[in-house]
């Protein structure tokens, strides 16, 4: 049987999305130790041109330890936001990364907060900070409504982790879809500083 041209085009389209789609999600489950859980050299790493950066959206809330967090706090500043879970494998597995990052780049005044999702209760979130040492606020956002308010596009709520990157100029600069380490956060900052 000969399959249009037109038709082989459509069905090649199709395939390459659904592996592409497989290819953003996988690793989220929370599953531990898995060769999933550790990043890939530059897989799900996108920084977005200067010209075509979005805005970012205004985040505010209630962080996990009950005290109140709004993103406009930190216009001016680049800004790191890691959408996580206490409940993730790769979350787990990229934490000390983001650490060291955070405390290297405090005084260049990069800011890092996260966004807690889908942890029902916060003990398991606390108790993830502190195991990790975490210096940096988290949102606490158990039903995902924060991550809603992201332009189309620039976060995958059933991704988990997402560290998006934001300008000084307050525009979305990219985003690691999965788990990171000190070397991909670098790759993504270093450019924004010297802008």
């Amino acid at each position: 049987m000969t399959v249009p041209s037109r038709s082989r085009s459509v069905l090649f389209a199709a395939v390459a999305v659904m592996v592409l789609s497989a290819c953003g999600s996988g690793g989220t489950s929370g599953s531990g130790g898995s060769a999933a859980d550790r990043p890939a050299a530059d897989a799900g790493t996108v920084p977005v041109r200067e010209a075509d950066r979005p805005a970012f959206p205004g985040l505010d809330g209630e962080t996990l330890d009950g005290k109140a967090l709004d993103t406009a706090d930190y216009r001016g500043r680049i800004l790191v936001v890691n959408v996580w879970g206490s409940w993730c494998g790769p979350c787990r597995a990229e934490a000390d990364h983001l650490v060291r990052v955070s405390n290297d780049l405090a005084d260049d005044g990069v800011r890092f907060i996260g966004i807690n999702t889908r942890d029902a209760r916060t003990g398991p979130a606390l108790a993830f900070e502190k195991n990790h040492g975490i210096p940096y606020p988290s949102l606490r956002d158990p039903a995902g409504k924060l991550l809603l308010r992201f332009p189309r596009g620039t976060l995958n709520v059933q991704t988990i982790p997402t560290t998006v990157f934001v300008d000084r100029k307050g525009r979305i600069a990219g985003r690691i879809i999965g788990g990171t380490d000190e070397e991909r956060l670098r790759k993504m900052l270093d450019p924004l500083l010297a802008e």
